[in-house]
Formats: structure tokens, C-alpha cells, sequence
């Protein structure tokens, strides 16, 4: 059953602070699942027999090119360096602005298959391609031209900053999952056949970088792909039931509420004769012969 969506415009303020939460849990997470070397080169070497066997041979030669090629390698660099952490962002403020009906569930998917991404680091640490023996036939074009951007090498963290990343973090491909999801945003929301055209070509664009650069291999991107596609599926049960839990907690507050206010404000205390409440309205005498109050029958006394 697909997700009705919900109407209500989302505060700006409390997606910014969701998705800042969510990313510095996945940012310390990668941190945490380093895993271990040894393990992350045989997973490594694993993926290339796989690979060799299905006659996949897209990595060696393509890292060839770019290692060969400068006018190609070092802006694959930048674009590895850099896109992965403005293209997507810029998307998602434009869902938000363009298309905020659309953006809870764009913005949730986005988020779960991040979290999917870190399961698959912490099960299966994998060292890169750019990272095995030279007999491997790889070259790390980021370290080949770290001299012409901010990054040193050590991926595409800047230079200093190399512990703060997890090189082994390499299955599944984000940069590659990321990019499949602006795409569909793109292709999906776009209304320009330039926005088509870069919901293609971005997508492409960056499975060819992360593989010519070394930073992943194949298998890596499908598997960055699919990931997306299983958080799709998820996306619309997680966002039922956090909306079934916030109207329970909005019901129960407000019946907490309700509860302890009483309708009555004298709360059913009444006042004597020629008393009255501050501020309350003193009643006007009433017209002669009207009928006593009591229920004598005898007319009010003159006031």
C-alpha cells in the first residue's frame, strides 16, 4: 500500500536538526566499523574473483584512462571530492521548497538507506581497489593528483584529516546510491528537459568516477543501487508509522489537557446574595412584578 502523503508543509528547523542527527550517527558510525585489514582486503580481492567470473573487467581499464589521462582523472577527483556532498543537499533544499508534499518521503528514503549503507560497512568492510598490492593493477588517482586539490591520500578526506574517514567503507557505494536518488528525484520533479537530462547523466557520471578513480568496484555501485531501492521499500512503513505515533501523542496530551481544565471556571461553587465573583457582572434588577426567584410567586423587592 503506498504512502499517503501528509499535507502538512515540514518546519525547516526540524529537518535541518533530523537530518544533522542522522548523518553525525552515520559519520561516527562509519568511524566505528573500520573492521579489520586483513579481512577488508580479502573481502577486496573476494569482489574481483566475483567479478573476473561474471566477466565484469570495467575497473583496470577505465583506471587506466584516468590515470593516463589528467584533462579526465583529476576532474573525476573533484567530482568525487565535492559532488557527493552538494548535489544531494541541493536537491533536497529544492524538494523542500519546490515540492514539500513530496519531501518527507524523499527525504526518509534518502535517510534509511543511509542507515542501510551503514549496516553493509559494519558486515562487510571491503578495502577499495586503489588500496590492494600494485600487482592488482590499480593506480589511487586521488593520491596521483592530490597536488592539485585539498585532499591528501587518504580518499577524499583533506589533507590532516584522514582519520576521520573509513577507507574500508567501500560496499555498498553511497556516492553512487546518492546519486541514483537525485536522479529519480530529477527525473521525477523535474519539468525541464535539462533537469532529465542531469537525472541521466548525474547518476552515470558518478559510477564512472568512483570506479575509474578506484575508490569502488562495480559490484560496489549495483550494490549502492540496490540499497536505495530496498530503503524505497521501507520508506513508506516508516513514515506510517511515525505519523500513527504522533497522533497518539498528540491525542494524549491533548486529553491530558482537556482532563485538567474544568469547564465550569467557579467550578460549581455559587455565591451568596450580594456576593459576587471579581470582575463578575452584577445583574440587573429585575423588572417589577417578574416572577421570584424562589418560586413564590410573590413579586422582587424594590433595590
Amino acid at each position: 500500500m503506498p504512502y499517503t502523503a501528509n499535507r502538512d508543509r515540514p518546519r525547516w528547523w526540524t529537518e535541518l536538526l533530523v537530518i544533522a542527527v542522522v548523518y553525525t550517527a552515520y559519520s561516527s558510525g562509519r568511524l566505528l566499523a573500520r573492521g579489520n585489514t586483513e579481512s577488508a582486503i580479502d573481502h577486496g580481492l573476494s569482489i574481483l574473483h566475483l567479478e573476473k567470473s561474471l566477466r565484469f573487467n570495467l575497473e583496470r581499464p577505465l583506471n587506466r584512462l584516468f590515470t593516463d589521462t589528467p584533462a579526465l582523472g583529476i576532474p573525476a577527483d573533484f567530482a568525487y571530492a565535492s559532488l557527493h556532498y552538494l548535489v544531494t543537499p541541493a536537491v533536497l533544499i529544492w524538494l523542500f521548497h519546490r515540492h514539500p508534499v513530496r519531501y518527507r518521503l524523499a527525504r526518509t528514503w534518502l535517510l534509511i538507506s543511509t542507515m542501510l549503507g551503514l549496516i553493509g560497512f559494519t558486515l562487510l568492510p571491503t578495502c577499495p581497489p586503489r588500496l590492494l598490492a600494485p600487482a592488482e593493477g590499480f593506480v589511487d588517482t586521488m593520491a596521483q593528483y592530490s597536488s592539485y586539490g585539498w585532499w591528501g591520500t587518504e580518499a577524499s578526506a583533506p589533507r590532516g584529516l584522514g582519520g576521520m574517514t573509513n577507507q574500508f567503507a567501500a560496499m555498498p557505494s553511497l556516492h553512487v546510491g546518492w546519486a541514483f536518488w537525485c536522479g529519480v528525484m530529477l527525473w521525477r520533479y523535474g519539468r525541464t528537459p535539462l533537469t532529465r537530462t542531469l537525472a541521466v547523466l548525474y547518476p552515470l557520471t558518478i559510477t564512472f568516477v568512483v570506479v575509474g578513480t578506484a575508490n569502488h568496484y562495480l559490484l560496489d555501485a549495483v550494490a549502492g543501487a540496490a540499497v536505495m531501492g530496498v530503503g524505497l521499500v521501507l520508506a513508506g512503513p516508516a513514515l506510517r508509522i511515525t505519523d500513527r505515533v504522533r497522533e497518539r501523542v498528540r491525542s494524549r496530551f491533548a486529553s491530558g489537557d482537556s482532563g485538567a481544565r474544568s469547564p465550569i471556571v467557579s467550578g460549581g461553587w455559587k455565591t451568596s446574595t450580594g456576593e459576587h465573583f471579581p470582575g463578575q457582572r452584577t445583574p440587573s434588577a429585575p423588572s417589577p412584578g417578574a416572577a421570584d426567584p424562589a418560586g413564590d410567586g410573590a413579586p422582587s423587592a424594590a433595590r
